[in-house]
């Protein structure tokens, strides 16, 4: 194995573009890894660590500079480095005649020069200068989408105080998710229009709830992320309440779904009080705190990611919401069939995500009915798994997570980890089930099913030579206008003998009963 690089100086993508790049390298025959960066001083060092950068990263560079690396066999490698330039470097064919050549906009303010209409900047800058740009978008009164991580909890403070000031909204920053008018942005699915509006501090979270309400056949007004730091103490929710309070005055908005990760018990309050005073339903899906009381009789308290879409379109259709329970999980006799084909000694759940919410999710709904779960993001730290790249009993891996992106593209992107691990995980003689999420939609992979199948293919066989047999259990989180199409990539898995579930939740709990050996008893 042998490694490349090269600089490209001046040359600037967006974050989801370069793991694009990524992971399409990376799927090349003979590359064991690749990635595709802005050479700032964080990325480099990310480099460093991961083992994928050695010596001089090409040249000199800078935070403005493009740099590719590629590991793999050394016929192989400058090949694909030279894909990667034409993939970088290709430019438009749209502009044709004998016309000057239009000028790309170089700044924000040239941008809305040019659409002087425009009332949202999506940002997605190396993270040292996304707080500066965010600031000059909001001086020229323009909402803000802030897809850059790595920007100071400081700065975020300041930007929201900013925007509350100039009566505008801050969504992020690590704001991978939002609907805007029907525009999917960032990581995001294509779901028709309707009458529910949402703000999430979780992306996959408002992945799955608008994914969920499009297909019960209603849709979405608007989706806005808030970030994931938002409803700390700090923050004060301060991109949640202004979403609040602006789909309350969106006539196109019937119904209102909040959702997050436990928020700060004084923020979840003053965010309870405020929903408590709209003239709208409200669900509130708080995932992990345990909410009791309602502060009016307009508020819903929802336990799943799925409860808070099933409220949702009952209340828009004027009906009492009631959880969603059992009634999306697989029919009874294919979870009886696999319980009757484990050995006695197969106990164990292995997740493997690339939704960390969903990972939060399936932590939450297996500890309850199986006892304690390891996790790289434990519910308890007591349960921490000591080594990373193990599983230990029941465990739960958030693939998505800093620690497994450093040096290649989100999971999403680049199924290549997961995809390795769940062949590994076959090697363990207690693993009884191994349960997956798959995430379509924008910025996605192109066809995750085809990967994931062989993958599953390949652990069922190794499982099989040693005499046992595996369950795998998952949920697609899509829809049918998604750019990889949901039915195709749900045949896929089925045909793998893949036992899908409608959502998350319903998947955690297949899976737990498979563990648990608890079959149905029927009448």
């Amino acid at each position: 194995m042998v490694k490349v690089s090269k600089v490209f100086h001046n040359l600037y993508r967006d974050s989801v573009s370069l793991m694009q790049v990524s992971a399409a390298l990376a799927d090349r025959p003979g590359v064991a890894q690749a990635s595709a960066v802005m050479a700032s001083a964080s990325n480099i060092d990310l480099l460093r660590e991961s083992g994928l950068l050695d010596g001089d990263a090409g040249g000199e560079h800078g935070a403005s500079d493009l740099l590719i690396v590629v590991e793999g066999e050394a016929d192989v490698v400058e090949s694909a480095l030279a894909d990667a330039e034409s993939l970088l470097t290709r430019e438009s064919q749209a502009h044709s005649g004998s016309g000057p050549t239009p000028i790309a906009p170089r700044s924000i303010e040239m941008g809305l020069h040019e659409l002087p209409g425009a009332n949202l900047a999506l940002i997605s800058t190396p993270g040292e200068y996304a707080a500066a740009e965010a600031r000059k978008a909001l001086n020229l009164g323009l909402n803000v989408m802030l897809f850059s991580d790595n920007v100071t909890l400081a700065d975020e403070i300041a930007l929201k105080r900013l925007a509350a000031d100039r009566d505008l909204m801050v969504m992020g920053p690590d704001c991978g998710t939002a609907i805007v008018d029907g525009a999917p942005l960032g990581f995001a699915n294509v779901v028709r229009r309707g009458a529910i509006g949402a703000v999430a501090a979780s992306g996959t979270g408002l992945q799955q709830v608008t994914c969920l309400i499009d297909r019960s056949g209603k849709g979405i007004s608007q989706a806005l992320g808030t970030g994931g730091r938002d409803l700390k103490t700090e923050v004060g929710g301060a991109t949640m309440l202004r979403g609040l309070q602006a789909l309350a005055r969106d006539p196109a908005t019937e119904v209102i779904v909040l959702v997050s990760k436990p928020p700060a018990e004084q923020v979840a309050t003053r965010i309870l009080e405020q929903a408590a005073d709209i003239p709208k339903p409200v669900v509130v899906n708080f995932l992990g705190t345990a909410l009791q009381d309602r502060p009016a009789e307009a508020v819903y308290l929802a336990q799943t990611l799925e409860d808070a879409a099933a409220a949702a379109v009952a209340l828009v259709d004027g009906d009492e919401p009631r959880p969603a329970g059992d009634s999306v999980t697989p029919n009874e006799p294919a979870i009886d069939t696999l319980i009757a084909e484990l050995a006695s000694t197969q106990r164990y759940v292995r997740g493997l995500f690339t939704g960390g919410t969903f990972c939060y999710e399936a932590l939450l709904l297996l500890s309850k009915t199986l006892g304690p779960v390891y996790s790289n993001t434990p519910l308890d730290a007591k349960y921490a798994l000591s080594d990373l790249w193990r599983s230990e009993a029941h465990t739960l891996v958030d693939l998505g997570d800093d620690a497994f992106t450093r040096g290649r593209a989100h999971p999403m992107i680049d199924p290549t980890l997961r995809n390795e691990r769940i062949v590994s995980e076959a090697d363990d003689p207690g693993v009884a089930v191994i349960l997956l999420d798959l995430v379509l939609g924008h910025g996605a992979h192109d066809d995750p099913a085809e990967q994931l199948a062989a993958s599953i293919n390949a652990a069922r066989d190794k499982a099989a030579r040693d005499g046992r047999a595996i369950a795998f259990v998952a949920s697609v989180c899509g829809t049918g206008a998604d750019p990889q199409g949901l039915e195709g990539q749900e045949s896929a898995l089925r045909e793998a003998g893949v036992v899908l579930t409608v959502s998350n939740a319903a998947a955690a709990r297949a899976a737990a009963r498979i563990a648990a050996r608890e079959k149905q008893v029927y009448t």
